[in-house]
């Protein structure tokens, strides 16, 4: 017996305490996987020698294998926190310019530019609303989201079968210019006679302009004519006079009191932002203070050939490598990618009682290999003390 064989030991016996010390610190890091030290024997060998009579001369560590196993989720409640369940990483851009990066951490928060960027300032990527193509995901917190000018207007209703000539109903809606101002119209309904109705609509208290009359079908109560019409609306009221279309297709005449039971248009005013939501499938909704909720694109996962081969960088970060192979983006749920969770956190997959169980192990591993270090010593010594 040698000193190297002992001493290959202790290196290595190192080498897997600094490992699983490194997992014991991170076993609250978000989306941390750990690792694992694996070990090789060393053997000499020889031209010529016959097998089964070298001693080894010690041992290596042959890799650190990363363990991506699924870690625990945790729900958080903040819609910003988003959990993998499943394969896949988030991809990010470096504030660098340098190639992407993947992570499993999902605590992410939005900075002062409107991106979704992780703690070390890194852009999440996806895909934005109506492209194919990746880019980071943004969203306008520092201004508001342009107005919609009202396209068209839709009402459900109900006109009183037994109401006599004359009678009189009405209903009222807010729609919205090219420059988001709101503008009310005022609709009234007036019998004419037997299953039919004048309608009429008065912008912002002006004169009233007539639409085309309403009739219904005697046995069935629905709407036989004017289901359609349009609605000009001048200047002023509005910025810039602009017509938009009427839909009564829904209206019926049956013996009930008067109701308007849907009042729709298709117009906003301009609106900030005030919260997000993410699906299962990575589509993101955002909602503003007008009322509006509108996606505005979705995150992207990617996977790899090779998980193994990912090399960590720290911040929670992995870049490809050739052993890893390039990255291949998609849909969240979409292939082998697993499905989103919003308002959650993946946590460290590190098993603390295992590692503790380890340490113990690698500390008598360390210690035996220091034995046979002392041993050797008092060998030579003793071939040293001899007379």
């Amino acid at each position: 017996m040698g000193f190297q064989q002992g001493l290959s030991g202790l290196n290595a016996s190192s080498k897997n305490l600094d490992v699983i010390g490194h997992n014991i610190a991170n076993s609250g890091t978000v989306g941390f996987k750990a690792s694992r030290t694996e070990f090789a024997d060393m053997v000499a060998s020889a031209i010529g020698t016959s097998g089964g009579t070298n001693a080894g001369i010690g041992v290596q560590v042959g890799a650190v294998a990363q363990q991506f196993t699924q870690g625990n989720i945790t729900v958080t409640g903040n819609n910003l926190d988003v959990a993998i369940n499943g394969n896949g990483f988030f991809i990010l851009q470096p504030s660098n310019g340098s190639p992407h990066t993947y992570t499993r951490a999902g605590n992410f928060k939005l900075d002062d530019l409107g991106n979704l960027v992780t703690n070390s300032g890194e852009k999440l990527m996806g895909y934005p609303a109506g492209s194919t193509t990746l880019a980071p995901i943004v969203f306008p917190t520092g201004a508001y989201i342009a107005p919609q000018k009202t396209g068209s207007v839709s009402a459900e209703f109900n006109l009183d079968a037994r109401a006599t000539v004359g009678t009189m109903y009405g209903t009222s809606i807010q729609v919205f210019d090219d420059l988001g101002k709101p503008i009310t119209v005022d609709f009234e309904f007036t019998n004419t006679g037997p299953n039919a109705w004048s309608a009429t609509a008065a912008v912002a208290g002006g004169a009233p302009i007539t639409l085309p009359p309403l009739s219904f079908d005697p046995s069935s109560g629905s709407i036989t004519a004017g289901a359609t019409g349009t609605l000009n609306i001048p200047s002023p009221p509005a910025s810039t006079a602009f017509s938009t279309s009427v839909d009564f297709s829904r209206a019926t005449q049956y013996g009930a009191k008067f109701a308007v039971t849907d009042l729709t248009q298709t117009g906003y005013t301009a609106g900030s932002l005030t919260g997000i939501n993410i699906g299962d499938d990575g589509r993101i909704m955002a909602r503003y203070s007008n009322g509006v909720t509108r996606s505005e694109g979705s995150l992207a996962l990617a996977n790899f050939r090779n998980t193994q081969g990912l090399a960590p960088i720290g911040n929670n970060n992995w870049a490809a490598t050739i052993e890893s192979g390039p990255a291949v983006p998609g849909q969240p749920g979409s292939g082998n990618l697993g499905a989103l969770r919003s308002g959650a956190l993946e946590d460290s997959n590190v098993d603390l009682t295992a590692e503790l169980v380890n340490m113990m192990t690698a500390q008598r591993a360390y210690q035996a290999n220091a034995q046979t270090i002392k041993t050797q010593d008092q060998v030579m010594s003793t071939l040293v003390n001899l007379r």
